[in-house]
């Protein structure tokens, strides 16, 4: 697999804004009239972004991961007061970014290529990435909600360390420890 940082002038935005969708559709489904609103507001707020990587196996566009390490936290969208939002919902919930972290902010896959492997491929060499470069974990979120990604973490051998709650949404805090 071979991870290219996102550029909107090469990538296809709209993509990359769907698979933003797609990690998150219940915050965005509740802020926002419809799927396809939010895709654009998403794709309208993208730039050239080292955190985002577009996943690709071969030619095929099958993916992307966003990323965060305690030096290059998440901004905050101001071009959306509905973004801005979701940033605000997510600073109650998401894992807290320490020294020696690797966040994983959020891992899409294609539908066409779900099931195959690929989440599972992407974290065990972000996890390897995470090790070669002396990191002491990496964190990610499993919603409440998504009883089967706090499953397949666990499997991959995450913990939960942290659970976190605000206004009907809640996240599972969730390590890998390294060191």
């Amino acid at each position: 697999m071979k991870y290219v940082t996102f550029n909107p002038e090469i990538h296809n935005a709209n993509k990359i804004a769907t698979f933003i969708y797609d990690v998150d559709f219940r915050t965005f489904d509740k802020l926002f009239s419809s799927k396809e609103k939010a895709i654009s507001t998403i794709e309208k707020s993208l730039k050239k972004d080292d955190c985002i990587k577009v996943i690709y196996d071969g030619e095929d566009l099958i993916g992307m991961l966003m990323f965060y390490m305690d030096d290059n936290k998440p901004e905050t969208h101001f071009c959306s007061i509905k973004l801005l939002i979701v940033d605000i919902l997510d600073y109650f919930v998401i894992c807290d970014i320490e020294e020696g972290d690797f966040y994983i902010a959020g891992l899409a896959v294609d539908e066409s290529h779900r099931s195959k492997g690929y989440g599972t491929k992407v974290i065990g060499e972000v996890i390897e990435y995470a090790r070669k470069n002396n990191y002491k974990r990496v964190i990610l979120d499993a919603d409440f909600r998504n009883p089967k990604a706090r499953k397949l973490y666990e499997r991959l051998g995450f913990k939960v360390f942290n659970k976190k709650s605000f206004l009907k949404r809640g996240m599972y805090n969730m390590e890998f420890k390294l060191s």
